[in-house]
C-alpha cells in the first residue's frame, strides 16, 4: 500500500508537472539569459580567480574557488555513484544522455537562482548565510511560502536524502564484507549523533576535512579507468544517443523510462533548480552577485558533465549487466570489480563509507539551517535530529525502490517551490547579468549596488551607488 502510494505521487508530480517545470524553465532562463551557461564558459573559468575574500569590514570571508568547493563537495556524492547505475538500470544507458540535457539547462536555472541567493544574502555572525528561504521572504514577502521550503528542504535533505546515503552504504558493506544493514545503519546513527549533538563547530570541522578528500579522490579514480579504457568511448558514447531514443534495445526501459530516470537522477546529482546550492552561493564575499552566478552553473556542468559521466563510463564499458540484483551501488561495485578485480569491490565499498556518510552530514545540516523558518524552539530542533537519526537506521534497512521513492517525492516538492519562487523573481538576475555584462565592456571588474536594479526588496548586504559628493571625496 505504502510502495504504490510512493508511486502514484511520484508518477503525478514528475510525469506531469516537474519535468515540464525543470525542462521548461530551463529552456525559459536559457533564452532570456542569452544562453549564459554556454556563451560565457570562459567567464566562469575568469572568476574562479577572483580572490576577494574579506568583507568590507575587514573579516575574512569565502572566495568565489572556495564557493565553487563547497558547492561541488555539496553536489558530488551518492547521486554520482548509486543515482548514476539506479538511472541505468531503470532507464537504460539513454538515461544518461538526459542526466546531460538537465544539466545543459539546469547551468541556466543554476546560474539564476545562485544570483539571487546573492542579492539577497545576509550577514550572519561568521560571514553571509542566505538561499530559497530569503529571497522568498525578502523580494515575494511571502513569509508562508519560506516555511513551505524550509520545511520541504528539511523532509528531503534533513531526512529522506539520508535514508539513501545509508541505504547506499549498507548496500556496499553488505555485498563486500556480508554485514547485517541494521548494524550498519546503527553504527552510522551512532557516528552521525555524536557530530550531530556536538553542535555546528564539530559539522564545520568534520565537514570541511572530510568532504574536499572525499570529492577528489573519487574524481580520480573514476577518471583512471575512463583514460585506461579510453579506446571503448566512442561505442559507449553512441550506445548511450541511441539508446535515449529508443534506437539501441538494452537492458532498461524505453524511451520515457529513459527520460524520467535521467532527469530524476540528473536533479539528484547536480540540484540544478533544487534551492540547495544557493546556500552554497550565498556564503561567498564577491564584489558582484552574477559571479557566483557563473561558479554554481559551472558546478552543474562539472558534477554532471564530468563526474557522472564518468561513473558512467565505468559501468557501459565493463562486463556488469543490470538486473533484478545489480541496480545501484552493487552495479557500480561489479563494474569496478571488472575492471580492476575483487579488491576493487572492497576498496569502494570503504570509500564509500566516506563518501556517503560526508553527505549526510552535511545534508543533516542544510536541515538544521532552515528549522527557524518554522520554530526556534529547541524542542523543535532535538526532535529534528532524532527524526534524522532514525531516517538513518531506517534507509539502511529498507529496500533500495522504497528509500529512492522517497527521496525523489521529497525532491519534487522542495524544487517545486524553488522553481515556482525563481520563476517569479527571475527577472532580477536577468536585470543583474545585463549590468555585470556592462560593465564588463567597460573594462571594469564588476560591482553590485543595492540600488543597481529597480524593483528590489529587502537587500542588506550591498552598499548603495556612492553620490557625486562621495565619488569627489
Amino acid at each position: 500500500m505504502f510502495e504504490s502510494f510512493l508511486g502514484t505521487a511520484n508518477d503525478i508530480l514528475w510525469s506531469y508537472i516537474l519535468i515540464a517545470l525543470l525542462i521548461g524553465l530551463g529552456v525559459y532562463f536559457t533564452v532570456k539569459t542569452g544562453f549564459v551557461q554556454i556563451r560565457h564558459l570562459k567567464e566562469m573559468f575568469l572568476v574562479l580567480k577572483d580572490r576577494q575574500t574579506r568583507s568590507p569590514d575587514g573579516s575574512k570571508q569565502v572566495s568565489s574557488l572556495q564557493a565553487f568547493f563547497i558547492g561541488a563537495a555539496t553536489r558530488i556524492g551518492t547521486g554520482n555513484v548509486a543515482g548514476v547505475a539506479t538511472a541505468i538500470a531503470a532507464g537504460g544507458p539513454g538515461a544518461v544522455f538526459w542526466m546531460w540535457v538537465v544539466a545543459v539547462l539546469g547551468g541556466a536555472t543554476a546560474f539564476v537562482e545562485s544570483t539571487l541567493a546573492q542579492i539577497y544574502k545576509v550577514k550572519d555572525n561568521v560571514g553571509f548565510k542566505g538561499g530559497p528561504g530569503y529571497y522568498i521572504q525578502k523580494q515575494l514577502g511571502a513569509k508562508w511560502l519560506s516555511m513551505i521550503f524550509a520545511f520541504t528542504i528539511i523532509l528531503s535533505f534533513g531526512l529522506t536524502f539520508n535514508s539513501v546515503q545509508s541505504n547506499t552504504i549498507a548496500s556496499a558493506f553488505n555485498n563486500s564484507f556480508e554485514l547485517n544493514p541494521m548494524i550498519m545503519g546503527i553504527v552510522l546513527a551512532t557516528f552521525a549523533g555524536i557530530i550531530i549533538f556536538g553542535g555546528i563547530t564539530r559539522i564545520a570541522r568534520f565537514s570541511e576535512i572530510i568532504v574536499p578528500l572525499m570529492a577528489l579522490f573519487y574524481i580520480l579514480l573514476a577518471f583512471y579507468v575512463a583514460v585506461m579504457n579510453i579506446s571503448q568511448i566512442p561505442a559507449v558514447l553512441t550506445l548511450i544517443v541511441k539508446s535515449a531514443f529508443g534506437l539501441e534495445q538494452v537492458v532498461g526501459g524505453g524511451i520515457g523510462a529513459a527520460i524520467m530516470m535521467g532527469v530524476k537522477r540528473g536533479l539528484f546529482s547536480n540540484e540544478a533548480g533544487m534551492g540547495s546550492a544557493p546556500v552554497a552561493a550565498a556564503t561567498a564575499t564577491v564584489s558582484h552577485p552574477v559571479k557566483q552566478g557563473f561558479i554554481q552553473a559551472l558546478g552543474v556542468f562539472f558534477d554532471t558533465l564530468l563526474v557522472c559521466t564518468a561513473t558512467a563510463f565505468i559501468i557501459l564499458s565493463s562486463g556488469a549487466v543490470p538486473s533484478a540484483e545489480l541496480t545501484g551501488i552493487d552495479l557500480t561495485q561489479t563494474a569496478m570489480g571488472d575492471h580492476f578485480g575483487a579488491w576493487a569491490s572492497v576498496f569502494l565499498a570503504i570509500a564509500i563509507f566516506t563518501f556517503a556518510f560526508s553527505s549526510i552530514i552535511g545534508s543533516y545540516y542544510y536541515g538544521e539551517a532552515n528549522i527557524g523558518f518554522i520554530n526556534k524552539s529547541p524542542v523543535t530542533l532535538f526532535t529534528y535530529r532524532v527524526l534524522a537519526l532514525g531516517m538513518i537506521v531506517f534507509g539502511a534497512v529498507a529496500s533500495l525502490d522504497v528509500v529512492w521513492s522517497l527521496a525523489d517525492l521529497a525532491m519534487a516538492l522542495m524544487a517545486l517551490t524553488n522553481l515556482i519562487a525563481i520563476m517569479l523573481i527571475g527577472k532580477f538576475a536577468f536585470a543583474a547579468l545585463k549590468d555585470y555584462l556592462e560593465q564588463r565592456k567597460q573594462g571594469k571588474d564588476p560591482v553590485f549596488y543595492a540600488d543597481s536594479i529597480e524593483g528590489l526588496k529587502g537587500v542588506e548586504s550591498w552598499d548603495k551607488q556612492p553620490t557625486k559628493e562621495e565619488k569627489s571625496a
